[in-house]
């Protein structure tokens, strides 16, 4: 990236900047009148948790089936304790960030949530004890929203999509919306 006078800063001169996988002729306006909304459940199937599952090509093949060429797609978990981030699938990074999030909600602490001789509302048979994947999904959140170019997510080089599993492992739901001309 260089700087507004042209100059190249230390970052990119050290090769330190990521690049985006669109050129930058794509970025402008298109209008049209025929906007499509495309929707599409997707079901994934996690085996651990916590766990970084990446569904960046499972979602780039919804964006091609929709159609839409410029607009943007919506990538949304239907759950309280399974989140959708996007960051950079390095494996090392991905067991940081496990790490982290044990560190901001350890599984071990006390939760009322998972005191069942006190709760009393939302209590399924069998429950286990989830409290930590719920605090954990409040820092990673539930959804993302990507841009799309010339049919194809707007994706910085080491960007990718994932479902992160904190609870259990279990078959989720991840609605997926590609919206656009």
């Amino acid at each position: 990236m260089t700087t507004k006078n042209g100059a190249i800063t230390d970052a990119e001169a050290d090769g330190r900047t990521s690049h985006l996988n669109v050129p930058p002729s794509s970025i402008g306006i298109e209008t049209g009148a025929n906007i499509k909304v495309f929707n599409h459940l997707l079901t994934i199937k996690s085996d651990d948790a916590p766990q970084f599952i990446d569904i960046t090509e499972a979602i780039s093949d919804v964006v091609k089936e929709s159609g839409v060429r410029n607009g943007n797609v919506l990538i949304y978990s239907t759950h309280t304790t399974c989140s959708i981030v996007i960051n950079e699938s390095e494996p090392l990074l991905l067991k940081d960030m496990a790490h982290f999030l044990e560190r901001q909600a350890p599984k071990a602490a006390y939760y009322g949530h998972n005191d069942f001789a006190i709760r009393t509302v939302s209590v399924r048979p069998n429950e286990c004890p989830n409290g930590h994947s719920h605090c954990q999904h409040l820092v990673l959140g539930t959804s993302e929203n990507v841009p799309v170019i010339e049919g194809a997510m707007l994706m910085g080089e080491f960007q990718r999509i994932f479902l992160v599993e904190l609870d259990e492992p279990k078959p989720r739901q991840i609605f997926v919306q590609a919206m656009g001309i």
